[in-house]
């Protein structure tokens, strides 16, 4: 993965960290000469001990890898390195902090004197030499980044840490075994709670913890792992989350007067994981871990929650102005609340807070399926499944491509149920419905109201959601997160388009160029290069007249109401008030604003919140300008 990227760094400590610090300095460099080992073979079981003692191993300065050109220590095409520094701790009674701070492609495990410190992207404990990291994680500092930042919960260093010699070991996986880069570049950082210096000064990027949340007017949420220091892609580890939501103003110190239980957490998303800020799916659960159905706020009692990273929107605004125009159009969308979360004594910024997309009555209001629903009415529902990424996801491949994709492959990912708590007939079930109604839709008479799409479909969600992805221009909407559900066939069983999710990309201009890239149609965005993901099914849909001239009156009938730019404008106004004073907060954190980070944005960068949102307002007030006589046009 390559791509232009440039952010600033600040690291927080929540408040009983960074009071007992008077000051950071760095004990391990990565420009220090290092041992390490090429992962073609396991190393020696005790490589992360000072007990370590195999074969010599190879030296070299930091990082250490292969690819963009960041590497002191370059090596040969590998899917693991192994590499390890001694460091001595003069003062153990002086250490308030310890930090790692590391760039890195693709996964990596970090221990000290054998104890695991930190990890993101690996599973396994301890992982194989060959095993290949979970995520696709693009190291920074090539393009002008820093490292990421992982502070160490007091707990565990005071367990891993001694007085005098240590050693930080540190092992870098490869999420492909022929992958072009590679990279470890790892810094360790100790806070000195006196005046003393020992060590050597920070790294210029280096910016010292702060205080942070000691009240919000927004509810707080903070989340413990017990110990448990890297939460992981998958499975879910065990930790405490507790919630607190006084109406007005809430502190860190109020009882958790919400929720206050046992709960599993994961880190979720695709993408998204590369993003300091990390997005997580967690679950309400008993002490014995058995699932715990509980409310929050006007959301009804359920177990599976997610908690959204802002990192990718500077507004806050997206995907709460998306999920809540598709609410207002008359369908069911993930109900959200904005939230500050503090995750194992590290403050995490602003989340939105909403429910996870699953068959429920409170949700998708669709029957649950079941090992015992394999025959007659039982079978035909409830299914809900998406076009999304899929290498590592069970699916199936449809039978058709798209129209504007010949040859292309469509894969279709179980959602809800999962594929591996599917049945074979089940799964067959719902494949040759999707084949039966994209034999319709790309059959002669696909137009027809009985021999047609119509007849398989809910034609007014496909409206709403084309409508919906239309006007905020989202590059994702046809190709991932793009959900259907059907219920059974007694309670009609047509296929449904949504929920909708998924906006951090939408509403906005991105690539390169000093324009606003506001118009143009979505669903041809990939018109020149095609995504193998999107279904295509929208894009067959709009050759039928009839289809597009009710896209037409509904679009000027929303136009009157909920997407006039008065209601949408007030959306957005909504969001910046709740915020206005946690974005502080939250920029300190993650220095964003300003800069291009992830993918650069065309046109000039906001450095105020103010000017972010005013931006997104004069970009979706451009986008409408342009929308509403092509949709005349589109008609005619």
């Amino acid at each position: 993965m390559k791509g232009i990227i440039k952010v600033l760094f600040f690291v927080v400590v929540q408040n009983v960290v960074a009071q007992s610090v008077n000051h950071w300095e760095t004990v391990v460099m990565a420009s220090d000469t290092w041992q390490y080992f090429v992962g073609k073979s396991a190393p020696v079981t005790n490589w992360n001990t000072l007990a370590f003692s195999g074969e010599p191993w190879l030296q070299g300065p930091g990082g250490i890898g292969f690819g963009d050109g960041d590497d002191a220590t370059i090596v040969a095409v590998t899917t693991s390195v192994y590499m390890r520094k001694t460091f001595t701790i003069t003062d153990l009674s002086v250490v308030g902090g310890l930090a790692l701070s590391i760039d890195y492609d693709d996964g990596f495990v970090a221990y000290i004197n054998g104890v695991e410190v930190a990890r993101n992207g690996v599973t396994g404990t301890p992982p194989a030499y060959n095993t290949l990291a979970s995520i696709s994680h693009e190291a920074l500092g090539y393009a002008g980044g820093p490292p990421e930042f992982f502070a160490i919960p007091k707990t565990v260093f005071k367990t891993a840490l001694v007085q005098g010699e240590n050693v930080l070991a540190v092992e870098v996986h490869n999420q492909s075994a022929t992958s072009s880069d590679l990279s470890a570049i790892p810094y360790l950082s100790v806070g000195i709670s006196n005046t003393t210096r020992a060590y050597r000064e920070v790294p210029s990027w280096f910016v010292a913890p702060v205080a942070l949340l000691s009240s919000s007017n927004l509810p707080i949420v903070i989340i413990d792992t017990e110990n448990q220091i890297a939460i992981p892609d998958e499975p879910k580890v065990k930790g405490v989350i507790k919630v607190i939501d006084n109406g007005v103003r809430n502190s860190i110190s109020d009882s958790a007067n919400l929720y206050n239980g046992t709960m599993g957490i994961e880190v979720r998303g695709r993408s998204s994981q590369r993003f300091p800020q990390k997005s997580y799916g967690f679950e309400t659960r008993l002490a014995d871990g058995s699932n715990h159905n509980v409310p929050f706020w006007n959301m009804p009692k359920e177990n599976d929650w997610i908690l959204t990273t802002h990192y990718n929107d500077r507004s806050f605004a997206r995907n709460i102005l998306g999920l809540d125009l598709f609410e207002k159009m008359g369908h069911y969308s993930p109900r959200r609340k904005l939230v500050e979360v503090i995750v194992n004594d590290d403050y995490q910024g602003i989340y939105m807070f909403t429910e996870r997309i699953k068959a429920d009555k409170g949700r998708v209001d669709i029957a649950k399926l079941d090992s015992t629903d394999i025959s007659g009415d039982k079978v035909t529902g409830g299914y809900i499944f998406k076009v999304d990424y899929f290498a590592d996801e069970l699916h199936w491949t449809g039978k058709f491509s798209p129209i504007d994709a010949p040859g292309a492959q469509v894969n279709f990912v179980y959602h809800d149920p999962a594929g591996d708590d599917l049945l074979p007939v089940q799964k067959t079930y719902i494949a040759d419905f999707v084949t039966a109604f994209e034999t319709a839709l790309y059959g002669s008479n696909f137009k027809d109201s009985k021999l047609g799409f119509r007849a398989y479909v809910d034609t007014k969600s496909f409206i709403d959601y084309f409508i919906l992805s239309e006007l905020n221009r989202n590059v994702d909407a046809y190709k991932k997160s793009k959900y259907y559900h059907k219920g059974r066939n007694s309670k009609g069983g047509l296929l449904y388009s949504g929920p909708a999710w998924d906006f951090d990309w939408a509403w906005k201009s991105y690539g390169t160029g000093t324009g606003t890239n506001n118009i143009g149609w979505a669903y041809k965005v990939n018109d020149n290069n095609p995504s193998p993901t999107a279904d295509g099914w929208l894009t067959r849909m709009v050759q039928d007249p009839y289809f597009k001239n009710d896209i037409y009156n509904r679009y000027v009938e929303l136009r009157k109401s909920s997407l006039s730019n008065s209601a949408i404008n007030a959306c957005i106004d909504s969001v910046y008030h709740l915020v206005n004073a946690a974005q502080v907060r939250h920029y300190e954190k993650w220095k964003t604003l300003g800069t291009a980070y992830v993918k650069a944005e065309m046109g000039s960068i906001p450095t105020t919140y103010k000017g972010e949102v005013d931006k997104l307002k004069a970009w979706i007030e451009g986008r409408l300008s342009w929308l509403d006589p092509q949709m005349q046009l589109f008609y005619s």
